[in-house]
């Protein structure tokens, strides 16, 4: 693998040269002023960026995976019962954290390539007359299979329903690359973490937590320590922690949330889905479906890109590494081996994107896929050229 190649697994992502440089500092006195200097700003970066006004923000030195383990600890009791459909390997194991907490989970199966089935969801919601279901837990961005489901569609049935359940999102490949309103779709806690859209190392778990979420600490009894909110809300109240903080990440965070809102949220998603349609547009002209069943679920962050039956997908991640020192993602449970991945999010380019495309066109055409070389290049080329180039260029 060649340190010099762009990555396109669907995180950590790449990393811009800024960002590298703000997390690469000298040691800071966390208990000093100054630090508040770094804290404060990432903070208030990471509420805008998940355009709201008032939710709380944690930054727990953890992975999304903590941050999910935070939401349910904090706010959940044992016994309780939970709502979530399994369509992908990261609802899976969201499922499984919760029954490893005692909770009970309340599982709406899914074909992986479908997305939440909101309809569903304001059925069993409407039947639970007695409110027993607690939480309602969506992932936004089924990394293993490209799946973007509508989690103002969820938010819809939940109020439909009439149900006073707190809906959580797992928002770890989406948030910082595709549209979330944290307000706007009523989402209660919020999840994701720094190596994805943020563009920064694994390492920090951050959440939103609407008020309703927050009135729901004092009553739940899953047990916490290092993920109790009460103790990290002190914390920060006096711009600090209640442990040590990973200072150089933070100082990250700060740099790379001013990154995003300077270059403008919608711009962000805007660029982000004009590389996902260079993609799409590749892999329609490789003739290979993608794993995501139609349009409307398509991920703007991440492409699973089904392979022929027979052939096994991870050899193309393999070839590629070794061949060319390009890494792409492999398939993930149920579609392990049937599915390659390319993520398109966090500090990418069109030209970035077009380096990609042609690495793993010629990975499968030297596997024997019939694959024509340059097919895909052009496809997403003809995506990419900027309206009147040709015109400007000739003039």
């Amino acid at each position: 693998m060649s340190f010099q190649n762009p990555v396109f697994i669907p995180g950590p992502t790449n990393m811009p040269e800024a960002l590298r440089k703000a997390v690469d500092m000298p040691t800071l006195d966390h208990r000093s002023a100054l630090f508040g200097e770094i804290l404060v700003p990432a903070r208030d970066g990471v509420r805008a960026v998940l355009q709201s006004r008032a939710a709380e923000v944690f930054l727990f030195p953890a992975s999304g995976t903590g941050g999910w383990e935070a939401a349910i600890t904090n706010t959940l009791s044992p016994g309780d019962r939970v709502l979530t459909a399994r369509n992908g390997m990261f609802s899976q194991r969201w499922i499984d954290m919760c029954q490893r907490h005692g909770l009970t989970v309340e599982i709406v199966e899914v074909d992986w390539g479908e997305g939440i089935p909101a309809d569903r969801f304001e059925e069993i919601l409407t039947a639970d007359s007695g409110h027993a279901i607690k939480a309602v837990l969506a992932t936004h961005n089924e990394t293993a299979t490209g799946v973007r489901s509508d989690i103002a569609a969820v938010r819809r049935a939940m109020d439909v329903a009439g149900h006073p359940a707190l809906l959580f999102v797992d928002g770890v490949s989406s948030i910082g690359s595709m549209e979330f309103r944290m307000d706007d779709w009523g989402v209660d806690i919020a999840v994701t973490g720094s190596q994805k859209g943020f563009m920064l190392p694994a390492g920090l778990a951050i959440l939103g937590v609407s008020a309703r979420a927050m009135a729901a600490i004092d009553t739940a009894r899953l047990p916490r320590t290092y993920f109790d909110l009460r103790d990290m809300a002190a914390g920060h109240a006096a711009n600090g922690y209640p442990y040590t903080p990973p200072v150089g990440l933070l100082n990250g965070l700060k740099e790379s949330t001013r990154m995003l809102l300077d270059e403008g949220l919608e711009a962000v998603f805007a660029r982000h889905h004009r590389i996902a349609e260079g993609v799409r547009a590749a892999v329609r002209a490789w003739g290979l479906p993608l794993c995501a069943a139609r349009e409307a679920l398509y991920s703007d962050t991440v492409s699973a890109i089904r392979t022929p039956d027979g052939f096994d997908a991870g050899r193309i991640v393999a070839h590629a590494a070794e061949a060319y020192g390009v890494a792409f993602g492999g398939g993930l449970g149920q579609v392990a081996g049937k599915v390659f991945r390319i993520g398109h999010l966090g500090s990418l380019t069109e030209t970035m994107a077009l380096s990609g495309i042609a690495t793993v066109e010629m990975a499968m055409a030297d596997l024997g896929l019939n694959i024509r070389l340059g097919s895909g290049v052009a496809a997403a080329q003809a995506v990419y050229r900027k309206p009147g180039a040709a015109a400007d260029a000739v003039a």
